[in-house]
């Protein structure tokens, strides 16, 4: 595209734009324009924190289509950039002052028509990604999932990016922190064993664990509590990676895994354990889910479910709303995923017979976990994107931040519930106390 515009009609244009805008948010952060030229967002910014723009493409990338979309794919291209610090600590600054996008709104429509128009002869900047799940990524209609393809697409990236950021078992579910200086390796294996714990493993048990993940658990549970534990994971990799892991500990004769979904399951098994894969079965398809694995556990059978919630929400309508930043995370990195309430969890599960002993919250534990791999990740940069790409790599550390943030604020939560199966009427196998768990 023939340039219309001087560059410094350009970037005349945007430094009115932003100093605007800084008039309305009053945030403690800058914007760096192409130039260099840097334009604080408010009054006294004193944090070191600033949002890079690479050139006037991107203000005419928005322009177009002003979306987070579009913002996200900016990023994760490397066009737009936040400089002064890690993501984590940015969304924190930024989101002190609250309700930008409601100020955003009181921008003068006049002022914005005669400084943006010249942005619309200027080429946007390209926002083509690779890592993009292409098909239906939000999976409400039966017919079209496919949830072999939904895990594959998340997990099948590479287990040695993976290994960048997660503990050395390799657990990719939130840990338990017994202190705030408690390490990610440490609380990742109290988490096991709390989950062994709460499950009352006994040896010569066994155990199946739906979607298994790199296999930490069963290994855990096999080594430490003498039982039988089974497997199953859509991921090739981490089909692959376990099957390493179970050789390497001599525990063929203990522990199985295969790649299969849950669904096609047959048997019966003392304990089931579902770790971190609840959030990718979809709201319709969990009464089923939960029927399922009625089916597969002996009575009084005890299910351990452990997964992401969303507030409860008062109206169909509202429960079946997408947030424009949950819209990113299906189609960019978790497609088919959905969040439920912890309370019609809890109802589904008495639905289909089960009786539920515990529900425990560990939101503050997943926004720790959250920031030690976001952590680690930056640690491990260069790796990383030797591993899988700037791109990927952008996203994942984005993706890891904004989720941390939305468990430290709250809009996101996590529960682990202790349910018994009862086919007959009586009391469970349960003791009377949870001082077993502490003890």
């Amino acid at each position: 595209m023939v340039a219309v515009f001087s560059e410094e009609r350009l970037i005349s244009g945007a430094r009115v734009i932003f100093e605007h805008l800084a008039k309305l948010l009053d945030a403690k952060i800058s914007v760096q324009l192409w130039d260099g030229s840097m334009i604080p967002l408010g009054r006294d910014v004193d944090s070191p924190f600033y949002i890079s723009i690479s050139g006037p493409g991107v203000l005419a990338s928005l322009l177009r289509r002003p979306s987070f979309e579009t913002l996200m794919r900016l990023y994760s291209l490397g066009h737009v950039d936040v400089k002064g610090g890690d993501i984590i600590s940015f969304m924190q600054v930024v989101r002190k002052k609250g309700k930008h996008r409601q100020k955003i709104g009181q921008m003068n429509k006049g002022l914005l028509l005669r400084q943006l128009w010249p942005f619309l002869f200027v080429a946007a900047e390209t926002s083509v990604v690779e890592h993009e799940y292409s098909q239906d990524a939000i999976g409400r209609v039966e017919s079209k999932r496919s949830n072999k393809d939904y895990i594959q697409f998340h997990y099948d990236i590479s287990n040695e990016f993976y290994g960048l950021f997660l503990d050395p078992e390799m657990l990719y579910s939130c840990a338990y922190f017994s202190t705030p200086e408690t390490s990610l390796a440490q609380a990742q294996q109290d988490k096991l064993d709390m989950i062994c714990r709460k499950l009352r493993l006994k040896e010569g048990e066994s155990l199946l664990d739906i979607g298994c993940g790199w296999g930490g658990l069963i290994c855990h549970a096999a080594q430490h509590y003498g039982v039988r534990a089974h497997g199953v994971t859509l991921s090739q990799k981490q089909h692959d990676y376990a099957l390493g892991k179970i050789k390497g500990l001599g525990l063929e004769d203990r522990v199985t895994i295969e790649l299969r979904d849950y669904e096609t399951l047959t048997g019966s098994y003392d304990k089931i354990s579902s770790i971190g894969m609840f959030e990718h079965i979809g709201l319709d398809n969990m009464n089923k889910y939960f029927g399922k694995i009625h089916s597969l556990l002996r009575d009084r059978g005890i299910l351990l479910n452990h997964g992401i919630a969303r507030t409860a929400k008062a109206t169909s309508k509202a429960k079946r709303k997408i947030r424009p930043e949950r819209k990113l995370i299906l189609k960019f990195i978790f497609p088919g995923s959905e969040l439920d309430s912890i309370g019609r969890t809890v109802d589904l599960l008495q639905i289909e017979g089960f009786e539920v002993h515990d529900v425990e919250g560990w939101r503050a534990h997943y926004a720790m976990t959250c920031k030690a791999w976001h952590d680690a990740l930056v640690l491990n940069h260069d790796e990383a994107i030797k591993q899988v790409g700037s791109e990927k790599y952008r996203m994942w550390l984005l993706y890891l931040a904004g989720v941390s943030i939305g468990f430290t604020q709250g809009s996101i939560h996590l529960f682990q519930v202790v349910a018994s199966k009862h086919a007959a009427k009586g009391l469970s196998e349960l003791p009377l106390t949870r001082a077993d768990l502490y003890s």
